[in-house]
Formats: C-alpha cells, structure tokens, sequence
C-alpha cells in the first residue's frame, strides 16, 4: 500500500530530534564537499554532466492520454476517492496524481537504491560532520504562473511541513531541525547530532510549495481550491470522487534537465476511481481507462478474455519487480486486550489456510510472506550470524528465547483448508492463554465472548477470508468481516479503531527512518502512523536505531536481520503473500522501455512510458 512517485522518495528517513543553532555560511576556506547528487552511502553512477538516466527513452514522443486507476498511494490519498488537492495533510482524501504538480530539490534514480540529482537544486554542499546541507537553487526554476522559486519557498515548505504535514510527515522530520534562506539561491538545512543518515533525501524529496501563494491561504485545511504548484503537470478537469486529469505544463521549465529527459510525456495523466475492484475491471474492459496493474489473481486467471483481448487492441504482459516486495498481512491491534498475549495470536496464525486459499482463491499465483523484508536480503535466517547476535544480546530475557534461533515462519498447512493438526495447536495455545470454551464460545478471562471483525473497505478480499473465518470459527472465535467506505475505512485505521486490518509494509532498498512509521513506540501511539499493530517494544526501538545509524550498507542488512527475528518473534500479524512480478494490461497505444529499472516503484507507467501515434491510429482503424 502507500507511496509516492520516485520524484519524491517516500520512505527515507529520520531519528529523535534535538536542537542545534543554524550555522554560518560557509568561507571560501571551509572543507566541505560539494556535489551534483547524494545517496545514503555516498556512492553515485551518474556523473556531473550526465545527460539522462539510462532506463529512459530520451527521444520519447510528448503526447496522448494515459489513464489508469491508483495503484499506490501515500498520506492521506485513497484508492477509491478524493475530495481535496491538499495531499499532504492528515485530513481530507486527497487527490492521488497531486505529487505530479510540484518540484522537488532533488530527483530519484530509479536504477540506483537510493540516490538523487539536482532538480530545483543544481547542487548541494555538505558539512564534514553532515549536518548542513546547503542546497544552491537553479536560477531558472519556476512556478506554473511564471513566478521565481528561491531559497523563501523552500524553507516555508520544509518548516510548514515540519509543523503542519501529514503524521507521517512529522515522523520522518523528526531529525530536520531547521532550513534558513542564505539569500535568494541559498538554503541551509541543519539537521540533529546523531541523524537518520537519510533523511536529507528526504528533506530533498519533499515538495517546494510557494511561499507568497499560502501567505493568504491555510495549509493545513483541505481544500477543492488548485494550489499553485511548479512541477511537470498541473491539474485539469475533474469530478470529485469520480476522476482528476493532470495536464502537461507545456513551458514547465525543467523539462530538459537529465533527471527528467524522458520522462513525463504524455499530455494529459488521467486517474478514474471506484469503489469496487470488480467494477473497475469492467471499465477497464470498456475502455473507460487505458492501463491497469492487475491485483487480483482471480481475475488475471479468469476474465482476460473479453474481445479486446482476443483481437490484440489490449496487450497483457508480465514485467518483473525486483523491489523489496515488504510485507502485507493482517495486523492484530495489541492496543486491544485480546490481542496482548503473543500465543492468542499464534492462535489465530494457525487458523489461516494460505494453501489453500493461495490454490483456490488465488489460482497459485502466489507465494507466502513471512517477513517485512520479503524479496531483499534483509530477511532473517537460520541461525543468527555472529553479527546479529552482537546486536541481540543486550536483549536476552526481555525478547522471546525463539530470537536466538530459527525466526518464525508461518506454518505450512496440507491444503485442505482444514489443517487439524495446526488448529489442535491453535486450541492448545488458547487454552494456554487461559481462553475457555463454554457452549461452543471461546471466552475472554473476563467472561466475554472472544470476537474478532475483520475490517475491509473493498469486497474483492472477502473471499480469502472464507475458510479462515469458518476455522476460527472452529475454535470458538466468532469472527466478522465489517466492509465499510473508504473514507470510514481510513479515519477508523487512523484512529487504531479496528481489531484486524490489512496493510502493505512498503520497504525501500535503503530502509531507514521509513522503519519509525511501522515498528516504533512513538508511531504506535501516534495516531495515522503505519504502525497498525501497536508495536511497542524498547528491543525493536533500539534495532531500529541501529538499522537508521548504520554506516554501510552491510550494517544495514545485518540490523535488519535482527529488527526482522525480534518483530517475526512477536506475531504482530498474519503474513499473507506477495509475488516478484508485475502483471499489467493495456490498450494499445503506448510504448515503454524494455523493462522497468530495477528500482522503480511500480512498473515505470505513466513517468517512462509514451503516447505511440501509429498504434493509436491502427487501433481507431480496428474499431
């Protein structure tokens, strides 16, 4: 679930705040390093005077519509809905597509884990200690009513972030202490003794809002009012709820810097939004949209079969991800009572047949989860390495013994959807957690009967919980799904007002303080963070500092490793499936590199593709 494009690098991270006072400019004399780009390690593939990133056509035609339906989203954007373009506050629904309309400092490269180059930014010098960032503005950088973007604008954006953004926002800023405009071109960020070595990029891929635009506006209200924004679109016509259109800055005045040869060109980006995963596909099938990225395995299997499909106007393919898959599960709310004692819901693991439900449900189009890190190798196993152990041991006797050893991985059922060995476990464990059974009900210590509502807002997942209802059912649990709106959907999981939901842990390559949101005891109190469960462990707060402080890349895999055995040890949720592929289908008439770059968050549509003019015409010809 929830990301931005790679213009604005969702993800990377921070660590606890302290204040320092912002330093002087630097002198002529003062050592420093200035440089083109920056990535968490240091390490850059582009030179200074690159000319585009290698996994884009530069000679790409400008052109065409592409529409499609959101497929990720982040902050406050839904999948089914929209009421306000303010995207980047906690209320309202904001518009997804809104991250096109503004520049950033810097740009991602998606064929790099984790580096960027200057966009708004021509260049960024960096204290020896590196805590402040001073970025140097490009002269020509603009807003879309032609107005001048200077060093004012980005500090009211990082600084009015800082105080009024989305909870998730103030999380990752926790380490920015301030930014103060040198002079026009010149910004300097100061970041906290003993920062998240990330969170500069971060800071560099937040959006550069105007300064002059919201002295008479508030920022952090929601609004159907189009803000002023800078980047390569801004926003056409719409419907509220029903769709939004971006359309082609013709004149945007970064268009021909490296990070966006390529790039954005189609002239109108459309998103159309429904309430029903099943209904989507049938516009889909009648051409109300022109791209999709297909989640559902049942339909991928079963309904690519419409006539548009059989005569060639709507190509399928399969294009690989090698992301970091993260992990997708249901998550216990532990902030419950039922759901405080670990074995109650190593209970409830067992009774979910994924073997079953992957056969019959998902046509085998999937593979288990068992970590937050699938698809990386970050994920925990085997024993620990001598590495891992010396980040554990300070922990012995406050984790489970089990962090020693083998991780845990979800049982293997026999398939039948009614595994009885692994629900006679299932009823040992209650019994163990003191959860009688008295007339067929398993009750709770304090004589209530143990319930659990599964929370859902789209049908489309209410068959894969079937057979793991009908089991819990089997030991005495009554278990519920409560399909409600998007929008009840979101302000209920904002609020930790559910038992069980489901999320997606969306992992970056360079994870770091994208970790805080998920797993740490400040996110679970906070209220809109990522942290669903409720985690609240000083052992994982402590791993994550270690993964968020390390140095090298092979520090980072080793403290994620560990973070990866103490959060599996705790059966904070039931790991459901990923796969390492992207299965997609479209009418025919764009074109797009050979494949995506490696890094990419989705499958490079709509930034990398392009509008092809001569199949548009023999597609009209084919009607």
């Amino acid at each position: 679930m929830a990301l931005l494009n790679r213009r604005h690098v969702l993800g990377l991270g921070v660590g606890a705040l302290s204040a320092v006072g912002l330093r002087p400019a630097a002198t002529a004399s003062e050592v420093g390093t200035e440089t083109h780009g920056m990535s968490v390690f240091g390490d850059l593939k582009y030179p200074a005077d690159f000319k585009h990133f290698d996994y884009v056509n530069p000679q790409a035609p400008k052109g065409g519509l592409f529409s499609t339906i959101p497929s990720t989203r982040a902050y406050n954007q839904s999948f089914q809905t929209f009421n306000s373009f303010n995207a980047f506050i906690l209320k309202g629904e904001g518009a997804k597509g809104m991250e096109l309309t503004f520049d950033s400092l810097m740009a991602r490269a998606n064929d790099e884990p984790d580096a960027m180059y200057g966009l708004a930014a021509k260049s960024v010098w960096i204290s020896p200690d590196k805590l402040t960032y001073r970025f140097t503005m490009r002269p020509e950088a603009r807003f879309h009513d032609g107005s001048k973007m200077t060093a004012h604008d980005v500090v009211f954006s990082l600084n009015t972030l800082k105080e009024k953004g989305h909870p998730l926002i103030l999380v990752q800023l926790r380490d920015f202490v301030k930014a103060e405009a040198l002079d026009d071109a010149t910004v300097a960020v100061i970041f906290a003794p003993n920062r998240a070595r990330d969170v500069p990029l971060y800071v560099a891929g937040l959006p550069i809002f105007s300064k002059a635009y919201y002295a008479k506006r508030p920022f952090e209200e929601s609004t159907t009012e189009i803000p002023l924004g800078s980047g390569p679109y801004k926003v056409g016509k719409y419907e509220i709820n029903r769709y939004v259109e971006y359309e082609r800055v013709k004149d945007w005045w970064a268009a021909d810097l490296p990070v966006n040869r390529g790039s954005h060109n189609f002239d109108t980006v459309r998103y159309e939004f429904y309430r029903d995963r099943d209904v989507a596909f049938e516009g889909f099938t009648g051409k109300n949209y022109l791209y999709r990225e297909e989640f559902t395995a049942r339909i991928w299997a079963t309904r690519y079969d419409f006539p548009a499909i059989k005569d060639g106007r709507v190509k399928r393919e399969t294009l690989p991800d090698e992301l970091p898959s993260g992990g997708q599960g249901w998550f216990f709310n532990t902030r419950r009572d039922k759901f405080k004692d670990p074995k109650v819901r190593e209970a409830v693991i067992n009774a979910f047949d994924f073997e079953w439900t992957n056969k019959t449900v998902m046509y085998g189009a999937y593979a288990r989860t068992v970590s937050p890190f699938q698809n990386s190798d970050m994920v925990a196993t085997g024993l620990p390495s001598p590495e891992e152990l010396k980040l554990l041991e300070p922990f012995r006797g406050q984790v489970p013994n089990e962090v020693f050893g083998e991780p845990f991985v979800p049982p293997v059922s026999d398939g039948s959807g009614q595994d009885r060995q692994l629900l006679r476990k299932a009823q040992q464990l209650l019994q163990e957690a003191k959860l009688p059974v008295k007339d067929g009900k398993r009750l709770m210590p304090n004589g209530e009967i143990f319930a659990i509502e599964f929370l859902l807002d789209e049908p489309s997942f209410q068959p894969h919980h079937a057979t793991f209802i009908k089991n819990l059912g089997q030991l005495g649990i009554e278990a519920s799904i409560r399909l409600i709106d998007a929008v009840q959907y979101r302000a209920r999981v904002e609020a930790f007002d559910f038992d069980v939901a489901i999320m997606r842990l969306s992992m970056s390559p360079t994870p770091g303080d994208s970790l805080r949101p998920y797993f740490t005891s400040h996110a679970a109190a906070t209220k809109g963070s990522y942290n669903l469960a409720g985690v609240a462990n000083p052992a994982i707060d402590a791993l994550v500092d270690k993964a968020i402080g390390a140095e090298t890349r092979a520090d980072l895999t080793i403290a994620c490793r560990a973070l990866d055995r103490v959060f599996r040890a705790g059966r904070y949720w039931v790991p459901q499936w990923y796969r390492t592929n992207h299965p997609i289908a479209y009418w025919d008439l764009f074109a797009h590199p050979p494949k995506p770059a490696r890094y990419t968050q989705g499958t490079g549509a709509p930034d990398n593709w392009w509008y092809d003019a001569a199949k548009a015409a023999k597609l009209e010809q084919a009607k």
